[in-house]
């Protein structure tokens, strides 16, 4: 793939959440957004290649595509449900001053609390709404993800995402669902649905599901910048304290968690030099600031157990009888088996693989890949190195990341196998 290529698809990754965003404050229709980015970004394949990219890509995005929205809309206008629209956007200026689009789209980016992904974000998570619905709408229209991406992440066919996205689309213009944060009274109830979507928009930068790179830093920047603007909406919030520290103290060990070939480097094999402190102390400060509520959590025992983690000077250090009881915790409070999963893990440091493998066999994760590769570590450690052998293929099968099958890959060839 030449460089340029590479460029613009890059763009096209990092662009697509802001413009969209942008264009649907513009415009308070998802379908016409989405068609008139697709336009620009077209009529970008065509030119940019050609006569060079622009210096600020997102506002000629921008700019493109709300003309081909006007376009449209003025072919359309004899439609009623249309006409409002219509004059809304005749309305607005449509000079060519670079600089003057640039300007509005800065003063969009730094608009505080009134931040327009956070006000899609709320949007697309209104309780008429199913939460399905609400998660991958946000995620298609704020992270940028693909129907397959997001797929993936919700384990279901990629038809099945389609068909939520278009309800959901729907539903929003049927109800007239306005495009804004909701009223003090009302955000207690879109709290939890947004708070999922943040973090999920996090895990799918943490650990792509798809492409060859394990790490998404655009996406993971954009959570976290996410999180930061709902604990300055919601400080009195511990749970939204909890959510952003947790992003923020695994993000920080991002520089360590692949080599120079991309490949996954274990967390005990990171070089934690790398780590970023200044963000592992600022996690500690609002997880500090969380636990002092009193109100416990999911997401701040999950940033208490990775803040253990963060805290160990070497992998050896680990308080693992710390992480155990923590994740005792969280599985009374979210008893979900990939919760399970990671808890089996702890046991294997405190009580031995014996007791883990055992712990493992009570869960229900058929076609988790990671679930394979925990039995087959478990496996090898006891030296049963045929079982760990199968495990680790059965593992790299179910696999789609590039770099964990790679890994997967190496743990047989260690053990003198090769992956069938």
């Amino acid at each position: 793939m030449s460089a340029g290529r590479e460029r613009f698809e890059g763009l096209v990754r990092q662009s697509s959440g802001q413009v969209l965003a942008s264009l649907i404050a513009h415009l308070g229709d998802f379908d016409l957004a989405e068609e008139a980015l697709a336009d620009a970004w077209l009529l970008a394949a065509e030119n940019w290649p050609r006569s060079g990219f622009p210096d600020n890509p997102e506002a000629w995005l921008f700019t493109v595509a709300k003309r081909r929205a006007i376009d449209r809309i003025r072919r359309e206008r004899q439609r009623d449900d249309r006409q409002v629209s219509a004059q809304v956007l005749l309305d607005l200026r449509t000079d060519d001053a670079a600089t003057e689009l640039d300007a509005e789209l800065e003063a969009r980016d730094r608009s505080g609390i009134g931040d327009e992904r956070l006000r899609l974000i709320f949007t697309c998570c209104h309780p008429a709404l199913a939460l399905d619905a609400q998660i991958a709408l946000t995620l298609k229209a704020v992270g940028g993800l693909t129907t397959d991406e997001l797929a993936r992440a919700f384990l279901v066919p990629s038809a099945t995402i389609a068909q939520r996205v278009v309800r959901a689309k729907r539903k929003i213009r049927a109800a007239g669902i306005p495009y804004r944060i909701p009223l003090g009274h009302e955000l207690p109830d879109r709290l939890r649905s947004v708070m999922r979507v943040v973090y999920l928009v996090f895990n799918e930068g943490y650990a792509a599901t798809a492409g060859d790179d394990l790490i998404r830093l655009k996406l993971a920047d954009e959570a976290i910048r996410l999180g930061t603007l709902l604990v300055e909406l919601m400080p009195d919030e511990p749970e939204v304290a909890g959510l952003t520290a947790l992003m923020l103290l695994h993000h920080a060990r991002r520089d360590a968690r692949v080599d120079e070939a991309g490949d996954l480097v274990l967390l005990e094999h990171q070089d934690r030099s790398r780590w970023h402190r200044d963000e592992i102390d600022r996690a500690t400060a609002l997880l500090d600031r969380a636990v002092r509520r009193r109100r416990r959590g999911s997401y701040q025992i999950q940033a208490a157990i990775a803040a253990v983690h963060d805290a160990a000077p070497t992998f050896a250090d680990t308080d693992w009888i710390e992480i155990l009881a923590l994740y005792h915790a969280l599985t009374a409070l979210d008893p979900s088996p990939v919760v399970a999963l990671n808890r089996c893990v702890a046991v294997s440091f405190v009580d031995g693989p014996s007791a883990a493998l055992a712990a493992l066999d009570d869960l229900d994760l058929p076609n988790h890949h990671l679930l394979w590769a925990s039995r087959a570590d478990f496996l090898r450690n006891l030296g049963r190195a045929d079982e760990a052998v199968t495990a680790y293929r059965t593992a790299l099968d179910l696999a789609v990341l590039p770099s964990e099958q790679r890994f997967l890959a190496k743990r047989l060839d260690e053990l003198g196998a090769g992956p069938s």
